[in-house]
């Protein structure tokens, strides 16, 4: 029964129906909720470290519970995302509503879209990856598992990872080096595995092309279903989801380096990802926050992940880090002090 805790990742949709439901000033329910509500309740939470024993591990990897926790994601986001272009459509706010309203379904595309993806995209049966493809599609960011699988999990914490923070950067730099750096990854990495095939560009196997006219599509799709507003709203909610995920890459890696030896970077360990075991943020986010582990081994399953004591910590959970980071004066304050001492 406590692994039904899992299903408190379905509040922030939940969020987002009230943020709907009431408008006026609750339109930012989901906001406040993911930004407010989380942080002060892992402010009072204790944290807690888990390790499984092997039985533990069987148990939990043979329970379909958890998949499919993980593949109901899928309809509960293009319900309400289309229900929220509908509602557009179809009827007239203040801007302050409109605002809060798209802030709301940006959110939802975050943490119950892309962060899905993430999990889903480490998989290898048709069914998940298709699951992978339909989330990422509304958030305009469908190249984010080749380059995350092939290009972020290689070169993590190394220069050549544009996904991977310096130290001293700040989060609206990263932002653009990221976003722009992933996606020209993306491309190299599909351009060497159609060479490498000795197939086309225009081709059923150039997959990130195939992603560029499905987005294309989805877009022409809302404007032709909803209208012009909805359309540049179901843009402006895409760009929302992948900042999101792109702060959560800030927080998850900044400032970690991996040491050249004989020429070629060490091992990625379990020192190289900024671990939180800060509970709401790992139960709503399916333990995205035990980042550590999953870079250690990309393979576990979130039910899986553990927390080792070696693991950099962030000093709070994954929300309250990423508000701190949208002011860098502030971030640099509370992370550098930790990173001197795990680089001493």
């Amino acid at each position: 029964m406590k692994d039904l805790k899992y299903l408190m990742a379905y509040t922030v949709p939940l969020s987002v129906v009230v943020s709907f439901y009431f408008g006026g000033v609750f339109s930012y329910t989901s906001l406040v909720y993911v930004f407010v509500f989380i942080p002060l309740v892992e402010l009072l939470l204790p944290v807690q470290d888990v390790m499984f024993s092997e039985n533990q591990v069987n148990t939990r990897l043979k329970n379909k519970m958890f998949d499919w926790l993980l593949y109901l994601n899928v309809p509960i986001v293009y319900a309400l995302l289309f229900f929220g272009l509908y509602v557009f459509a179809t009827y007239s706010f203040d801007t302050y509503v409109y605002f809060g309203l798209i802030l709301s379904l940006g959110i939802l595309l975050a943490t119950n879209a892309v962060n899905v993806a993430h999990e889903l995209g480490h998989r290898k049966s048709k069914l998940e990856q298709t699951l992978t493809r339909l989330l990422l599609l509304p958030c305009l960011y469908m190249h984010f598992t080749i380059e995350h699988n092939r290009g972020h999990h290689k070169f993590v914490a190394t220069a050549e990872d544009p996904a991977t923070a310096k130290r001293g950067q700040v989060l609206y730099h990263f932002w653009l080096t990221s976003v722009l750096g992933q996606y020209t990854n993306a491309w190299r990495i599909q351009r060497t595995a159609l060479k490498k095939s000795g197939v086309g560009f225009f081709s059923l196997h150039n997959k990130i092309l195939l992603f560029t006219i499905y987005q294309i599509l989805y877009l022409a799709t809302v404007y032709m279903v909803f209208g012009l507003f909805p359309f540049l709203c179901a843009f402006v909610i895409g760009v929302i989801s992948f900042l999101f995920l792109e702060t959560i890459n800030y927080i998850e890696h900044y400032g970690l380096v991996r040491k050249k030896i004989d020429g070629k970077y060490e091992k990625v360990q379990n020192i190289h990802s900024w671990n939180s075991d800060h509970i709401m943020g790992r139960i709503v986010l399916y333990e995205l926050t035990r980042h550590s582990d999953h870079h250690y081994r990309a393979s576990k399953k979130y039910q899986i992940l553990e927390s080792h004591k070696t693991s950099p910590r962030l000093p709070f959970g994954y929300p309250m880090s990423m508000l701190l980071a949208l002011v860098p004066p502030l971030w640099f304050r509370v992370i550098h002090p930790k990173l001197k001492k795990i680089n001493s």
